[in-house]
């Protein structure tokens, strides 16, 4: 069922914040007063410099789920400030608008609880949101034609053969370089 191209690789846990002052500086990833993540996927309290907890990655995992359903960001902007913007005050657009391909109602409904500015209306955790998606019905006509399809049409930049330059550890072909 499309596997060959559908696959999600998790590649860096560190922005771990801590609420141990001896152990955030032993970290040196982040300091007082700073925030440190990538604006396309930050939860509205990170951006506030609230209390984050596991609900700002349910967030974030919104976001992604928005990205890999539509090929694009749940918000779009210029600049890092105008995208905190749209996370903290618009409403998203459901990822069923933002995409030729059928996106059940169910599925459409769980990423925007996930997208939820207040976290006390997000799923409250990742076995919750697990159970509302072992309850979501899957679209029987997708395969990895149709994924393949869907990829070139996104992500082109992403799709296709790797060609890797043994001598300097390069990836020449649409990807990124591996030192």
């Amino acid at each position: 069922m499309g596997l060959e191209y559908d696959f999600v690789k998790v590649l860096d846990f560190g922005l771990v914040k801590f609420n141990d002052p001896e152990s955030m500086e032993r970290t040196l990833m982040t300091g007082a007063r700073t925030t440190t993540g990538t604006p396309a996927f930050m939860a509205p309290e990170i951006i506030l410099d609230g209390e984050v907890d596991r609900r700002a990655d349910v967030y974030a995992l919104g976001c992604v789920a928005y990205y890999l359903l539509t090929g694009q960001l749940v918000f779009e902007a210029d600049t890092p400030m105008k995208m905190f913007v749209q996370h903290l005050q618009t409403p998203p657009i459901p990822p069923s608008r933002r995409t030729e391909m059928p996106i059940p109602r169910e599925l459409d409904e769980i990423v925007l609880a996930c997208l939820e500015k207040d976290p006390s209306r997000r799923p409250q955790s990742a076995e919750e949101l697990l159970r509302m998606l072992r309850r979501c019905r899957s679209p029987e006509t997708w395969d990895n034609d149709l994924a393949g399809d869907w990829w070139e049409k996104h992500l082109q930049d992403l799709t296709g053969p790797v060609t890797i330059d043994e001598t300097s550890s390069e990836i020449v072909d649409r990807t990124l370089v591996v030192r």
